[in-house]
């Protein structure tokens, strides 16, 4: 089942979602795609994000082997909505992509094992981690306002362990991998994760993107695609 978070003359709904016949709500009220625009499948209170997490990456960014799932948190302000325009910051010559898989979480959750895990997740989306490679430190790189292209959806039915993905940039492939390349799975980051902080329902947990060579430019249209997920696209502005 995918979930939907859409703007409409009603305002903001969530619901069930198919992508050729629109949405339907809780209450059983109906929206055609062309009553809505899709917003970011949830709100969250923060974006945990894992690095370091495939080891193409690695070899690419010559990182060493983390022994522990290695991580930052981006803020609300970093989410955009799926098809908006992705804003090319001023304070950057060197934006560049990552197309990561993303859980959301269902309900308020902390110290969780591996196997309760699936129980405390709502879906999965996808998550483009924009990141200004020429910025001094992890924050002042990824944390800015709309560098979380997020959606489109939240698939409630997938199973996160060897999902295909592939990322286009202005129509050329960028990215291809799958998430059975990662060196912690979805289910082992996410009950890292739970130890050290409070998960609330709305949360997205990032697990990293492969290998990601080249830069965006202005004009490029970005697509990332996870199968069984959905396809997220942005263009740069």
């Amino acid at each position: 089942m995918k979930l939907a978070r859409i703007e409409t003359d009603d305002g903001t709904v969530t619901g069930e979602c198919d992508p050729e016949t629109g949405i339907v709500d809780a209450d059983g009220a109906r929206y055609a795609p062309d009553e809505y625009d899709l917003l970011a499948p949830c709100e969250p209170t923060a974006l945990y994000c894992v690095g370091r997490n495939y080891a193409a990456t690695l070899d690419q960014m010559d990182y060493d082997r983390p022994a522990e799932p290695d991580f930052f948190i981006k803020p609300p302000v970093s989410v955009l909505a799926p098809g908006a325009t992705i804003e090319y910051p001023a304070f950057t010559d060197e934006l560049t992509y990552a197309g990561e898989l993303a859980a959301v979480v269902d309900r308020r959750c902390h110290d969780l094992r591996e196997e309760e895990v699936d129980d405390a997740v709502r879906g999965y989306t996808i998550m483009n981690d924009l990141d200004a490679l020429d910025q001094p430190g992890r924050t002042a790189r990824k944390a800015f306002d709309g560098s979380a292209p997020l959606g489109p959806y939240v698939e409630t039915d997938v199973d996160p362990t060897d999902v295909e993905m592939r990322t286009l940039v202005a129509g050329e492939e960028r990215q291809s991998a799958t998430t059975a390349q990662m060196l912690f799975s979805p289910r082992e980051v996410i009950a890292f994760l739970s130890e050290r902080f409070t998960l609330l329902p709305g949360d997205v947990i990032a697990f990293g993107s492969p290998a990601n060579p080249g830069l965006l430019e202005r004009g490029d249209d970005v697509v990332i695609t996870y199968e069984g997920v959905g396809t997220l696209r942005n263009v740069v502005g």
